[in-house]
């Protein structure tokens, strides 16, 4: 979903459903660097983190197409690592996941950090709002006149009688006049 605005030099305000962080005290994606040039991963320590180390005749054995690729490290490298119980203290090497719209997702993390990110999720929680209202409050979880006249009739009406209640908070009572 992200990989469409980014192509169109949309900036996406959408927040990343991101689930790489650690709680363990071990490393997490962040900590690695990404190679763009040589399609791999670079450890802290230095070592590289392949998808495929050497090129599969057999078109099974090679990329998967569900949009996800896996990066490893050497058994044997990581066996040997002075770093593995912050790396992988359970595994016998460190794998890490990439998905094929990283790099949009990673201009949306970016993007999420900034000053202009905190206004547009306000503002989009003010009209999510309004939505949350006409469906619960108003009874639009479902349309009941048919075709695109109806629907319109009825977000027509549902949307008067939001501002008739935003006009009525907006707009002080009338003061009735004590009697003496």
């Amino acid at each position: 979903m992200l990989g469409w605005p980014v192509e169109r030099k949309i900036a996406p305000h959408i927040p990343v459903i991101d689930k790489a962080g650690r709680t363990d005290g071990t490393w997490s994606r962040a900590d690695f660097e990404w190679d763009a040039d040589n399609d791999q991963y670079i450890c802290p320590e230095g070592h590289e983190l392949k998808q495929f180390r050497r090129s599969y005749s057999d078109p099974n054995r090679g990329p998967t197409g569900t949009g996800v690729a896996k990066y490893r490290g050497p058994k044997l490298t990581c066996q040997a690592c002075p770093s593995k119980p912050r790396c992988c203290p359970n595994m016998d090497f460190r794998s890490i996941t990439r998905e094929e719209h990283e790099d949009a997702r990673q201009v949306a993390r970016d993007i999420a950090r900034t000053e202009q990110y905190d206004v547009s999720m306000k503002l989009r929680k003010k009209v999510e709002m309004l939505f949350a209202l006409l469906k619960r409050i108003l009874g639009l979880g479902r349309l009941r006149l048919r075709g695109p006249c109806g629907a319109n009739d009825e977000f027509l009406l549902a949307a008067t009688a939001q501002n008739l209640r935003k006009l009525a908070k907006i707009l002080p009572a009338p003061q009735q006049a004590q009697k003496a």
